[in-house]
């Protein structure tokens, strides 16, 4: 893609996605994600049924009193975006490819972040760890950060999320925000890295896939081919067993997610690339914000 193209879609993503997280994720987004800790505001006399944990003794003895230290929330977080660039985000049969709705939903949660003085830093994977983008602040970090996904050539096709994770947990040293956006096509459990990761950090996952991952059409012979492996074949949509074997293949992989999220406790959505992802996002940051 020539230099010249890129900066236009940049600016168009910009434009949309910093609307959408001034407009309308502006207050939810700050509730939703709770900062890393607590931090040091001051002190005051201690009062009956304070914790005498919190005694600022140096203060006590200065005065001859006791006093204790008063705590704030830190509103400041750490946000990493993983992002899956595996081949099967290259698919995409109604408004737009996966790739593209990821790029939008990342872009938006970024600006979000930004408005929150809060740092982005982004992982990039397929089977392997494609790119690493250290979190920093500020708005041309962004927009570097939205030039790499448009551009951004993977080494590799296939997906392992597991390892992605992994890798989470061990660059990460302090407490982080991550977000975990792909369609999630992989063939291994990663329940375990999910479990580990979710005890130090906030995880939240959103799944992007197309209408035709669910419910195959009536449209007579078709050929698909697995973006991953590249394998291809050609499969009879009109037969009814074929289509209710899809519908079924879907629902229990749907299951599978929903059973590995609930049990690391990590907060999850689905949208299909004809949906209005800002819908689904309100609701969740609704949902964690209670």
């Amino acid at each position: 893609m020539e230099t010249s193209e890129i900066l236009k879609k940049v600016r168009k993503i910009e434009i949309k996605t910093r609307g959408l997280s001034q407009n309308i994720f502006a207050g939810q987004y700050h509730s939703a994600f709770k900062g890393r800790g607590m931090a040091f505001s001051e002190v005051r006399e201690y009062q009956f049924g304070d914790d005498v944990r919190d005694i600022d003794w140096n203060v006590t003895a200065r005065f001859h009193r006791p006093y204790v230290k008063i705590f704030e929330e830190e509103r400041e977080l750490t946000v990493v975006l993983l992002i899956d660039v595996s081949g099967s985000l290259d698919f995409g049969t109604s408004r737009q490819m996966k790739r593209d709705m990821a790029l939008e939903i990342a872009s938006t949660l970024a600006f979000s972040a930004i408005q929150n003085n809060d740092k982005i830093g982004v992982i990039f994977f397929s089977d392997r760890i494609e790119k690493y983008i250290p979190p920093k602040k500020g708005r041309k970090h962004i927009l570097y950060i939205i030039r790499e996904m448009l551009d951004f050539e993977p080494r590799s096709k296939k997906t392992d999320v597991g390892m992605a994770i992994e890798y989470l947990t061990r660059m990460m040293r302090r407490r982080c925000t991550a977000f975990i956006l792909s369609d999630f096509y992989c063939r291994e459990d990663f329940l375990r890295q999910i479990q580990i990761a979710n005890q130090k950090h906030d995880l939240v996952a959103i799944q992007v896939y197309d209408p035709l991952a669910r419910r195959l059409p009536d449209v007579g012979l078709m050929k698909v081919r697995d973006a991953e492996t590249g394998h291809e074949m050609i499969i009879d949509t009109s037969s009814r067993k074929l289509r209710q074997a899809h519908t079924r293949y879907w629902a229990e992989r749907e299951e599978s997610l929903n059973q590995i999220f609930a049990k690391s406790k990590v907060d999850w959505i689905s949208v299909a690339t004809n949906e209005d992802y800002v819908r689904s996002m309100m609701l969740l940051f609704a949902q964690r914000g209670t």
